[in-house]
């Protein structure tokens, strides 16, 4: 249907704007095209999964290329790939490196779900503290019935043959380095995110997953959901119109969010390897606070922006396609809970995007976040000149958009999206620190694993990562400094004032 703008006259009244019908017909379509992911043998058709071996189709898709009287040398090359396919007939042994409470609660429940029918196992546990090996050790036995092979560190660990694959769940600081380590040593990666908070770091772990042909996803798990695919796909059909504003909320009212005093008064330095803790960071004297509450201290993460954020601002990336911000700015502070902490409890971002050489186009995403207060709890809204996209209630709707009354006035064609939803079931975000294994991050590891096995490019892609850890980086320094960030696309540094910050 044609795009052109119609001049609005008294014949158009009660006609349905283009803009309506457009999103009338695409919602018609969802069950037929939306939610489907090219990795694995994982189809997303109007909400329900369809599952299959993943051994048996490589072998139909490969007998179906002989069937087809393909040339020998595709035959050849189509066989040799297929047998690098890492345990494409064998157990894939996974290395768990830290066994942290986020392990604990949602990856390894969600790793569990697909590990029978995939042909996953458990092989081995790398922990720096004693006690998190031997608890570690002894949760997946309760699990599996199976023992893991214990490490004191990632060295020891990669010295285990059966390790091919590892889920890394430490902390925030300390991601990309260990992924690093991984994909080095020849081993596929699944890292929690954020992937990077520093930029060193971004690029380090970039440049390596580059150079290799590892299979690597980040924790930015609402790239696997059907919900989030269905608004990528109409938003990039072109029927929601161009992004015009974001709004983004993330707010708790948990004072002991990310706190551990019990524990912390148990951490004795001698049962750790603090310096291993530290890795890349400025060597400080031990304090069980930093080790166990990280979140609250910079520079072993920045808080809210490597907790939060990056999940939703991974979003506009996906939705939007560009790849960064072109400016940041941000402002808070530590308004209520003063218990040593050294992240804002509060805060309030700005990110601009749009294209560098057209200041003209492009959207604000307004983020605020804060502990002292839930009422708003987790939103995302998107908004274009037709309506709203809100990801909260799943739903597409013509709120805010053009009335027929205010395009008359400069006798302009209404713009009202038709309302929809993108889920039958709608799920709320959980705001909670356990998440349990939820339908996302089950999802998004399932995704993982089927691309281990089919050696395509995850949902949660490391350049997806990359783009997070820019953001999240650009947002840091925006805190640290209180000026406006920008970011230079051809060095890949972050920029305050004209100058290098990162």
């Amino acid at each position: 249907m044609s795009k052109v703008v119609k001049r609005f006259t008294r014949r158009d009244a009660g006609r349905v704007p283009e803009r309506a019908q457009r999103c009338k017909d695409f919602q018609g379509k969802i069950p037929a095209t939306m939610g489907r992911r090219t990795c694995g043998m994982m189809s997303l058709v109007g909400g329900h999964r369809r599952r299959m071996s993943r051994a048996n189709a490589s072998r139909r898709n490969f007998l179906k290329m002989a069937g087809a009287g393909v040339a020998g040398t595709a035959l050849s090359a189509a066989a040799s790939s297929y047998a690098r396919i890492a345990g494409a007939n064998d157990r894939v042994g996974v290395g768990i490196v830290g066994f942290s409470d986020r392990f604990r609660n949602s990856l390894a429940p969600s790793f569990l779900k697909s590990a029978g029918d995939l042909n996953f196992e458990f092989v081995a546990l790398s922990d720096i503290w004693n006690r998190r090996r031997e608890e570690g050790a002894a949760y997946i036995a309760k699990l599996t019935n199976r023992q893991l092979a214990p490490a004191r560190n990632n060295d020891e660990l990669y010295e285990n043959k059966d390790v091919q694959a590892v889920i890394i769940a430490t902390a925030d600081f300390q991601h990309a380095t260990h992924g690093v380590e991984a994909v080095r040593a020849g081993r596929d990666a699944y890292i929690e995110k954020p992937l990077a908070d520093t930029m060193e770091d971004a690029r380090a772990i970039r440049a390596a997953a580059r150079g290799t042909d590892r299979i690597v996803a980040i924790g930015t798990q609402r790239r696997s959901s059907p919900v989030y695919q269905r608004a990528h796909e109409f938003i990039k059909s072109g029927h929601f119109g161009d992004i015009v504003s974001v709004e983004m909320t993330w707010n708790v009212n948990q004072p002991g969010r990310w706190r551990r005093p019990k524990l912390v008064s148990q951490l004795r330095e001698v049962d750790t390897d603090w310096k291993r803790f530290l890795i890349n960071r400025p060597y400080e004297p031990f304090d069980a606070r930093r080790y166990l509450e990280f979140r609250l201290f910079w520079p072993f993460s920045s808080g809210i922006p490597d907790q939060w954020m990056v999940h939703q601002i991974d979003t506009v990336h996906w939705f939007s396609g560009y790849p960064h911000p072109r400016s940041v700015v941000a402002n808070g502070g530590n308004y209520l809970w003063h218990d040593g902490r050294k992240n804002w409890d509060t805060m309030t971002a700005v990110f601009d995007y749009g294209p560098e050489d057209d200041l003209a186009k492009g959207f604000q995403v307004q983020y605020s976040s804060r502990f002292t207060n839930s009422a708003g709890g987790v939103k995302e809204l998107y908004y274009s000149n037709g309506g709203m996209l809100d990801m909260d209630k799943q739903r597409v709707t013509p709120e805010g958009g053009l009335s027929a009354r205010s395009a008359a006035e400069m006798k302009m064609q209404p713009n009202q999206l038709a309302s929809f939803s993108l889920s039958e079931n709608v799920e709320k975000a959980e705001t909670s620190a356990n998440t349990g294994a939820d339908s996302q991050t089950s999802a998004n590891m399932r995704n993982w694993m089927e691309c281990v096995r089919s050696r395509k490019t995850p949902n949660a892609s490391i350049e997806a990562g990359y783009s997070h850890s820019v953001a999240l980086c650009m947002n840091i320094a925006a805190i640290h400094t209180g000026q406006k960030v920008t970011f230079n696309d051809k060095t890949q540094q972050v920029m305050v004032g004209g100058k290098v910050y990162a």
